[in-house]
């Protein structure tokens, strides 16, 4: 059994100090991510609420592991999926208020052609060929102020020289 010395008693009150602190931080940090996922998987929550419930949740992470309390790589695993969420969130659509649940076979036939019509128009529009044409035309017309602005550099140039 180790020796028990004045430094190591000393060291051993500082451990418990550490520790009820640590399991402070650890309950806080819990406790902002267990709501910031109630509120992104659903509840009658505001949308600008819900994203800064979420930043709190991230923020607090953030010092857990800034402390030493939380590992970092654990911190940004949960900051990972703290966001994917939030951003799983805002891309669904709300339900419309006059919406009806039903029974019977239409309703998920519905829900379905909801849930494949986002994606199909987002296909559309991530291959729109007008996206590409406005970073050429940028690109040129880029290139041809900076030939224009060292032509008049150079005639500037070639005028104090005279």
């Amino acid at each position: 059994m180790a020796k028990r010395t004045a430094s190591a008693k000393k060291q051993a009150r500082a451990g418990v100090r550490r520790a009820v602190r640590n399991r402070a931080v650890r309950s806080e940090v819990k406790t902002k991510v267990v709501k910031a996922r109630r509120t992104l998987t659903g509840g009658p929550v505001a949308e600008s609420e819900r994203y800064a419930i979420a930043l709190d949740a991230i923020r607090a992470l953030d010092r857990a592991a800034s402390k030493g309390v939380l590992h970092r790589n654990n911190a940004g695993r949960r900051k990972a999926r703290l966001a994917k969420q939030l951003s799983k969130a805002a891309l669904a659509p709300a339900a419309p208020s006059g919406a009806v649940a039903t029974k019977g076979k239409k309703a998920p036939a519905a829900a379905a052609a909801a849930r494949t019509a986002p994606k199909a128009a987002a296909k559309s529009t991530a291959k729109s060929p007008e996206k590409g044409a406005a970073k050429s035309s940028i690109k040129s017309s880029a290139k041809s102020s900076d030939k224009s602005s060292e032509k008049a550099a150079a005639a500037s140039s070639s005028s104090k020289k005279k």
